[in-house]
């Protein structure tokens, strides 16, 4: 390959590392025909772009970003694949769930990740990954805490109105 190719092709992986806002590293060599075109089916229907990179590209266009990537240089070995996503669980939810779908699987194998300005390196962290709750559901979780207190006054003055309703009936029935 020139060397004028290998200069776009690492601009162009930095171009697309910088528009989203995490990435991960997972190994998808060992996939077959089929597997490989479900895998990038998911992904397109998750909105996580796929790429499969070559390692010193990749370690290359990660040199000329802002930031610190030393730790996840050493997980660039044998084939990588990039799965770049904004929702920061999304690719490692999608990997759990192609695992647990077929029992015998053992890949995409994850390998590190970039998440909200954290490194994650190694298998262990994927359970870690994908109970990370996105922004949009952080915001939900807000939202739902705000609104608990309006609920319970709300309910409150609901609860006292039947309550004193209630008691002026059972008054007026006495009175008979």
């Amino acid at each position: 390959m020139k060397k004028e190719d290998k200069a776009l092709i690492i601009e162009n992986i930095a171009a697309t590392l910088k528009e989203y806002s995490c990435f991960y590293l997972a190994e998808t060599a060992g996939l077959d025909a089929a597997a490989t075109s479900d895998l990038r089916r998911a992904c397109f229907k998750d909105e996580i772009k796929l790429m499969v990179v070559k390692n010193t590209l990749l370690h290359k266009a990660l040199e000329t970003l802002d930031g610190d990537f030393t730790e996840l240089y050493p997980s660039l070995k044998g084939s990588t694949s990039l799965l770049c996503s904004n929702v920061g669980n999304a690719p490692a939810k999608l990997i759990k769930k192609i695992l647990a779908d077929k029992k015998d699987a053992t890949l995409p194998r994850f390998k590190a990740a970039y998440v909200e300005e954290t490194i994650y390196v190694g298998e262990d962290q994927l359970e870690t990954l994908s109970n990370i709750k996105s922004k949009n559901e952080l915001i939900a979780d807000v939202i739902a805490l705000l609104q608990s207190p309006a609920k319970n006054v709300v309910s409150a003055l609901t609860s006292g109105g039947t309550k004193l309703h209630g008691i002026l009936e059972t008054l007026s029935k006495k009175e008979d």
